[in-house]
C-alpha cells in the first residue's frame, strides 16, 4: 500500500516532498511531528458502506426518539441489579484501557490520538453522568458531583481538545506536504 500523503500527492498530479525524502520528512530533513503508523496506508474505497451509514444512523437516531420517550415512562425509578459491581467495574477497566491508549497515542504524536482521545471524552462524560444520577443522597451523590465537576468533566475537555487539535495538526501537515495553493483545490469551497 502506498502512504497515505503520497496517495494524495499523487491523486491531485503533484510531485510530494514526502515521495522524494521518506514518510514523515520535508526537504531539509525537517520532520512532520507525526508518528509513522502501520494504518499510514489508505485504506480501500468503501463508498457504498458510507453512503449507507449516513441514512442508516439518522435512522437510528429518529427511532430512538420514541424509544426514550416510552423508556422514560415504563423504566421503574428504582431497580436491584445483582449484577451492579461488575458492571461499574467492567465499565472502569473498559475506561483505564481507553485512558491508556490515549497517554501512548499522546507520547507517540500519533494521529490515532484523534480517535483514542474522542473514545476517552465520551466514556467520561459517560462515567460522570451515571455515577452522579445512581448515586443515593447525600455524601455519596455530593462526592460523585465533586468527581464528576472536578476530575471527570475537566479532563473530558482536556480529551476534547486532544482530538481537535490532532485533527488540526493532521490537516496542517497535509497542507504542508501539499503546499497550500494544491490544498484549496481539495477542499470544499477552496476554489472560490
Amino acid at each position: 500500500m502506498v502512504p497515505r500523503s503520497a496517495e494524495v500527492a499523487v491523486t491531485t498530479g503533484l510531485l510530494s516532498p514526502v515521495i522524494q525524502n521518506g514518510p514523515g520528512r520535508l526537504p531539509g530533513g525537517i520532520v512532520t511531528g507525526m508518528a509513522d503508523e502501520p494504518g499510514d496506508e489508505l485504506p480501500a474505497d468503501n463508498a457504498r458502506l458510507v453512503s449507507w451509514a449516513g441514512p442508516a444512523f439518522i435512522l437510528f437516531s429518529v427511532v430512538l426518539i420514541p424509544w426514550t420517550i416510552y423508556l422514560g415512562y415504563k423504566l421503574p425509578s428504582r431497580q436491584l441489579s445483582p449484577h451492579y459491581n461488575i458492571a461499574w467495574t467492567g465499565f472502569d477497566v473498559i475506561l483505564l484501557v481507553v485512558l491508556a491508549a490515549t497517554g501512548y497515542f499522546a507520547l507517540r504524536r500519533s494521529h490515532y490520538l484523534a480517535v483514542a482521545a474522542t473514545a476517552a471524552a465520551t466514556l467520561l462524560v459517560i462515567d460522570a453522568w451515571f455515577d452522579v444520577m445512581t448515586s443515593p443522597p447525600g455524601g455519596q451523590f455530593l462526592e460523585s458531583l465533586a468527581s464528576a465537576v472536578f476530575v471527570e468533566l475537566p479532563l473530558a475537555a482536556v480529551c476534547g481538545w486532544l482530538s481537535y487539535h490532532t485533527e488540526h495538526l493532521e490537516e496542517e501537515r497535509i497542507v504542508l506536504l501539499l503546499g497550500r495553493d494544491a490544498w484549496k483545490h481539495l477542499t470544499p469551497g477552496g476554489d472560490r
